[in-house]
């Protein structure tokens, strides 16, 4: 098995993706570039997501959106989408390409869900409950949604 890993054809890999609990989903101008398989979970802090990633966001004009996705360990059923990212001129289509994408990994490892912690005030809760999202751990502090397959 290799450390890293590129899934460009979500079917015929379907082995792999179901064997690799890390990966990154690529997507540009509306369509999956792949699914880059990890040995090691993402780890994001507040420093990255509020400065790296807004500078990313900032700096990048790219049609590009990259999702980051753990498997935990002890809960397998569950998919942690820990980090997005996307250039300022990401489109609603290379989205849907990101969240669909997303959705036929967590269909292929046979998850229950999917969550999430959203930091950024520039993804609405509309746009979240559009893409199949609910609100989850209202007592926590934070944005935590779930979507549940």
């Amino acid at each position: 098995m290799r450390l890293f890993e590129t899934i460009t054809d979500l079917g015929q890999g379907e082995r792999a993706l179901r064997r690799r609990r890390y990966g990154v989903i690529e997507t540009a101008r509306g369509r999956l570039i792949g699914v880059h398989l990890r040995p090691w979970p993402k780890r994001v802090s507040h420093f990255e997501a509020r400065w790296l990633g807004g500078r990313f966001h900032r700096l990048s004009g790219d049609d590009r959106c990259f999702v980051y996705y753990n498997q935990p360990l002890g809960h397998s059923r569950f998919l942690a989408l820990t980090y997005a990212v996307s250039g300022s001129g990401c489109t609603l289509a290379t989205l849907h390409a990101a969240a669909g994408a997303l959705d036929a990994v967590a269909r292929i490892k046979q998850s229950d869900a999917a969550l999430c912690h959203v930091t950024s005030g520039r993804i609405s809760d509309r746009l979240l409950a559009r893409f199949g999202w609910s609100p989850h751990c209202l007592s926590s502090r934070g944005r935590h949604f779930i979507k549940r397959y």
